[in-house]
């Protein structure tokens, strides 16, 4: 038995007793970063509206419904307390995506069990927003936003897994055995190729296992779609994508499988041949861009605890496709006049030159 989800409790909504707090002035400026945070966030959770929504009507397991219910009401309390603060600083709010962007009578393009692991893919792009955003935030409402954010999209994905673990969706990071005394590395600790090859140790294991994860999800969803998109060059560049997702999973999951440790599946099954759009191209290219260029940020957290060469080589070659990938993504985007620009400093030489 899933254990019940509580939606809605004022205890975990500080931003109301912010409204009144005496640490926050209506007179301090939002900094860059907070501008930079809050539009961010608020883009992507008026994308995840739409996705969820769309989730919500073809769904049948009532566990994962309440997940889904669970997100989509943390996604709508974030966008309005966003609008509230924008609205407060005569911020335009932003365009993101609306009704348009969605066709909630589509046919259903994912099986229940893909919600799940979408869930936590989506929540973990989130927390490296929210963990990032924290520790340059000043400005107390605002500050308080994003620890709200970060503690509550915390316990969805402590749901997420309970769900996943559960219902036999996943199974845990690969055991390895407790050390038995502290040692120290020698010359080899970075061979990847060529001589003593040492196995791989804890975090590059760590790492490994949260790219399969996160890029399973990721192919499952462009795989959806690339089945449905209209526009014939934002297909190719979905099923380039594809392609890079499968062949990157290949090679995580060949070097646990090499030192005989197991991998998260493939989640292609889970897709299903429907050809009808439930999202606008603007909406699911956004997203492709978006989430890919999260990835960059993962192998960069990949590459910062890894020690050998071949794993460093695997993550680099990653990194140089993604990027070509995003600016692609991004040149389609500008040119079809979807993207919205984010906020920017002035431009004193416009303003020198009036």
């Amino acid at each position: 038995m899933i254990k019940p989800i509580k939606i809605g409790s004022k205890k975990t909504n500080p931003i109301e007793n912010l409204l009144v707090s005496e640490k926050f002035s209506v007179s301090e400026k939002l900094t860059s970063a907070e501008i930079a945070k809050l539009w961010a966030t608020y883009m992507g959770n008026s994308m995840s509206t739409c996705i969820l929504r769309y989730y919500l009507k073809h769904v049948d397991d009532e566990d994962i419904k309440k997940l889904l219910n669970h997100a989509l009401s943390l996604a709508t309390e974030f966008l309005s307390t966003i609008t509230g603060i924008f609205k407060k600083e005569n911020f335009p709010i932003p365009a993101g995506f609306s009704d348009e962007d969605v066709n909630l009578s589509a046919p259903r393009l994912f099986e229940d069990q893909f919600y799940v692991h979408y869930l936590k893919y989506a929540a973990k792009a989130g927390l490296s927003i929210y963990s990032v955003a924290i520790p340059l935030m000043y400005r107390a409402d605002v500050k308080e936003f994003f620890i709200h954010c970060m503690n509550s999209t915390i316990e969805l994905v402590e749901h997420i897994n309970d769900v996943l673990m559960k219902k036999g969706f996943i199974m845990k990071p690969p055991a390895i055995p407790i050390p038995e005394k502290v040692t120290f590395v020698h010359q080899d600790f970075l061979n990847g190729y060529f001589g003593q090859v040492r196995p791989l140790h804890a975090m590059e294991i760590t790492h490994l296992y949260d790219n399969i994860e996160n890029n399973v999800a990721s192919k499952a969803l462009i795989l959806g779609f690339s089945q449905v998109v209209k526009s014939e060059r934002v297909r190719d560049l979905f099923l380039k994508g594809r392609d890079i997702t499968h062949k990157d999973l290949e090679r995580y999951m060949h070097k646990l499988n090499e030192e005989n440790l197991p991998a998260p599946s493939f989640l292609d099954h889970l897709v299903t041949t429907s050809t009808h759009a439930p999202f606008s191209d603007k909406l699911m290219l956004f997203h492709k861009v978006d989430m890919f260029s999260m990835k960059i940020r993962a192998f960069g957290n990949s590459t910062a605890v890894n020690g050998r060469h071949d794993i460093g080589f695997l993550y680099t070659r990653g990194l140089m496709n993604i990027s070509l990938f995003v600016e692609e993504g991004a040149k389609i985007m500008i040119n079809n006049g979807w993207m919205e620009q984010p906020p920017e400093a002035v431009n004193r030489d416009n303003l020198a030159s009036k």
